[in-house]
């Protein structure tokens, strides 16, 4: 067993190594150029309120506050990651808070906005589409391109209840500037969703297996930007046409919700198209009821121009 005296001389000993270490961190502390600045704003943090807190201005002192450092892993090391130390003073007392770092904030503004784009079956590119990489050189191009600015310029201050029904042949560009105006409304506020007609149709079908079809339907009825993709691709059941396409269709038209289209057909053509059913029969006034509602919710373009595949 040891005894009292070796006993006391250890305590002894390891009492003045805390001493070391706590001077030494202390005046580590005392040196770094923020408590310098603080300590000068606010002088009534004498030694002892300073000696009280110490653990506080530690806290403090070893954590990184510089945003600049951030994406190399500063703030991401702090003891709430992606936040940095705010310290206030109180008198004597010493309060020490966290607040987001800018790139936590940036982050957290991109989540947002990508929560706002919806996507059935787009493929990536298309989804990360820009409006400024839409201008070119091709004039055939400019009357869409202008019609985009007018209806966005209408969205800086309140959704617009009529959308853009871009038609002409394949590889001008259409589905990326649905694409460009998701994002472009994204950074709005306005929520979308972009649908590609052919996957849209077998989403639908298949829904009727598990009873999902009207909660489905009524996504597509009640988000603020439809989008359309490549509608009139293929052959449409008149029960599809009518009790789906056409109930978001009017749905829509009630409610002044804009709607986006992208198409190989003018809408003339859409409506030949339209008024053939997948059993072969014709009906003509049923095609020019959805005509009719795609017009209440969009203003046609036509896309010319060289083939941007």
């Amino acid at each position: 067993m040891e005894s009292i005296q070796a006993s006391l001389k250890r305590w002894m000993k390891d009492k003045q190594s805390f001493q070391d270490v706590y001077q030494q961190m202390r005046a580590d502390i005392m040196s770094d150029p923020d408590i310098q600045q603080l300590l000068k704003d606010h002088p009534q943090l004498d030694h002892q309120a300073v000696d009280r807190q110490l653990i506080k201005l530690y806290e403090y002192q070893s954590q990184n506050k510089d945003c600049d450092n951030c994406p190399k892993g500063g703030c991401s090391n702090n003891i709430l990651p992606g936040y940095k130390p705010r310290i206030e003073v109180d008198g004597t007392n010493i309060h020490l808070t966290y607040e987001k770092c800018k790139y936590t904030i940036l982050r957290e503004e991109q989540q947002k906005r990508s929560s706002l784009i919806k996507s059935l079956y787009m493929p990536k590119e298309i989804l990360h589409a820009s409006i400024a990489e839409i201008h070119g050189e091709d004039p055939a191009r400019h009357p869409a391109i202008v019609a985009i600015y007018q209806m966005l310029d209408k969205a800086d201050k309140a959704l617009p209840n009529k959308g853009l029904y871009f038609h002409g042949p394949f590889g001008v560009g259409k589905t990326y500037f649905l694409g460009a105006i998701a994002n472009e409304l994204a950074d709005r506020k306005i929520a979308s969703m972009l649908i590609y007609m052919p996957e849209f149709v077998r989403e639908i079908k298949s829904s009727i297996k598990d009873d999902s079809i009207s909660k489905k339907i009524d996504q597509f009825k009640k988000i603020p930007a439809l989008m359309i993709d490549d509608i009139g691709s293929e052959s449409l059941s008149a029960w599809f046409r009518d009790e789906v396409l056409g109930s978001i269709l009017q749905y829509r038209m009630m409610e002044g919700l804009p709607t986006f289209f992208s198409s190989n057909y003018s809408l003339d053509q859409l409506e030949k198209h339209l008024s053939m059913t997948a059993r072969g029969d014709i009906e003509q006034l049923k095609a020019g009821r959805i005509i009719e509602r795609i017009k209440q919710v969009s203003d046609p373009i036509e896309v010319n121009g060289e083939s941007q595949r």
